[in-house]
C-alpha cells in the first residue's frame, strides 16, 4: 500500500454521456407510469421498450469505468477501486430502500399487493435492513408479492447486477488484452440474440427476482453492455457530430418509445430489435455523445441537471410506482383520468430526487470521500 502513490486527479466528465443518463432516467419513469394502464400486458404498453433503458445505463456504466480506471491499476488497489464505486452508488442505495418502506404501507392494493395490509412491521424493517446491503432477497422473505429480490425498491435489482458487473472487471476483464475482451464481448452478444431472438418472450424484460430463470436474464442483460461498454472506450472510436447531445437525445427517445414489434406468433420480430438496439445502436450512441462537445452553456446546463439527478431519480421513483400503480388497478382508472396524476408522480419523483441529490447524497458521499477514499495523484 504505501508504495502507491496516494493521489488520482480526477478526469473530465463525458458531459454529454451524463445528459443522455438522465434522459433515460427520466423515460424509465414514464415507462413505469404508462405501465400502470397496460394490464401486464407488454405488447400494448406505452413506451414500450422503457426497459431496454437499464441495458442502456450499463453500456455507459462500462464506458465510463473503463474511462476512469483502466490506466490507474497501477496507482490504487482493487480496494481502492471498491471503496469509490461504493462511496459513488451506496448512499443512494440506502435512501432508495428507506424511501420504499416509508411508503410501503401506502401501496396496499386488494388486487396487486394483498400481503401489505396485514404485513409486520419487523419484517418490513428487516428487508429495508437488507436493502442497505443490496444482498438479493429469497422468495420466502417476500413482503409484496411480485417475487422482487428487493421487494421494497425493485429497480435495485441492477444496482445488484453493476456491482456484480464492478467486481467482475476488478478482477478479471480488466487485465485481458483488447482481443480477448473482444472475444468474450462476442460471446455476450451471442448470448443477447440467443435469448431474444430465439428465447421465450422475445424481449430482455426481468432480472429481478431471485431464480434461476430470472439470474440468466440479468446476466444477459448484463454482461455484453457493460463489457462492450468497456472495449467501446478502449478502442476510443468515437464519432464527432455537432449537436451529438440532441441528436442522441432523439435516438433514444425513439428506440424506447417504439412500439413493439410482432405479436405473440412473431416473437423473433421484437427479439431483433431489441438485439440490434442493445448490440449496435446503443454503442453508436454512446460513441457519438462521448465524441461531442457542448459549446452552447443552455445546453451545457441541461446535461449537468439531467446528470446530476439520473441516478437519484432511477434509484428513488418506485415507490411512488407502486403506490401510483396500486391506485390505477384498484380504482380502475383509465389512461385519461389517471395522466395528470402521472405528471404529478413524474414531477414528484424529479423533485425527490432532487432533495435527495442536494441535502443527501452530495453531501454524504464528499463526507465519505475524505474519511476514505485517497486522493491519486497522476504520475
Amino acid at each position: 500500500m504505501s508504495s502507491i502513490p496516494s493521489v488520482i486527479e480526477p478526469k473530465k466528465h463525458y458531459e454529454i454521456l451524463d445528459g443522455l443518463r438522465g434522459v433515460a432516467a427520466i423515460l424509465v419513469v414514464a415507462f413505469h407510469i404508462f405501465e400502470a394502464f397496460s394490464g401486464g400486458n407488454r405488447f400494448v404498453q406505452i413506451i414500450n421498450h422503457g426497459y431496454l433503458a437499464v441495458d442502456f445505463f450499463f453500456l455507459l456504466s462500462g464506458f465510463v469505468v473503463a474511462y476512469a480506471y483502466d490506466d490507474r491499476w497501477g496507482k490504487m488497489t482493487q480496494w481502492e477501486f471498491y471503496k469509490r464505486r461504493l462511496i459513488r452508488l451506496q448512499p443512494m442505495v440506502i435512501m432508495g430502500m428507506i424511501i420504499g418502506a416509508l411508503f410501503y404501507y401506502f401501496q396496499a392494493s386488494d388486487i396487486l399487493f394483498p400481503m401489505i395490509a396485514g404485513m409486520e412491521v419487523w419484517k418490513v424493517i428487516l428487508t429495508m435492513l437488507i436493502g442497505f446491503t443490496l444482498l438479493p432477497v429469497p422468495p420466502s422473505m417476500e413482503i409484496r408479492g411480485w417475487g422482487e429480490m428487493h421487494p421494497l425498491n425493485g429497480p435495485a435489482w441492477s444496482l445488484f447486477f453493476e456491482y456484480i458487473a464492478n467486481i467482475l472487471y476488478a478482477l478479471i476483464f480488466r487485465k485481458f488484452s483488447n482481443k480477448v475482451l473482444s472475444v468474450f464481448v462476442l460471446l455476450f452478444a451471442g448470448m443477447v440474440i440467443n435469448y431474444t431472438v430465439f428465447g421465450p418472450k422475445g424481449d430482455v424484460i426481468g432480472g429481478w427476482s431471485l431464480n434461476l430463470e430470472q439470474m440468466n436474464v440479468g446476466f444477459t442483460r448484463l454482461l455484453y453492455p457493460f463489457f462492450a461498454g468497456i472495449l467501446l472506450s478502449r478502442l476510443g472510436k468515437l464519432i464527432h457530430i455537432k449537436g451529438a447531445f440532441w441528436i442522441c437525445s432523439l435516438m433514444i427517445t425513439v428506440i424506447l418509445a417504439l412500439p413493439r414489434f410482432g405479436d405473440e406468433s412473431s416473437l423473433w420480430m421484437n427479439g431483433i430489435y431489441e438485439s440490434v438496439c442493445i448490440i449496435l445502436l446503443f454503442p453508436l450512441i454512446v460513441s457519438i455523445g462521448a465524441g461531442g462537445e457542448i459549446k452552447n452553456p443552455f445546453s451545457l446546463k441541461i446535461c449537468k441537471v439531467l446528470g446530476d439527478i439520473s441516478y437519484p431519480i432511477y434509484i428513488t421513483h418506485y415507490p411512488l410506482i407502486y403506490w401510483y400503480t396500486a391506485w390505477v388497478v384498484d380504482n380502475k382508472v383509465s389512461i385519461q383520468d389517471g395522466y395528470l396524476p402521472g405528471i404529478g408522480v413524474l414531477i414528484a419523483s424529479i423533485v425527490i430526487a432532487y432533495l435527495c441529490l442536494k441535502l443527501y447524497d452530495e453531501p454524504v458521499r464528499n463526507w465519505l470521500q475524505k474519511r476514505f477514499q485517497k486522493r491519486l495523484k497522476e504520475a
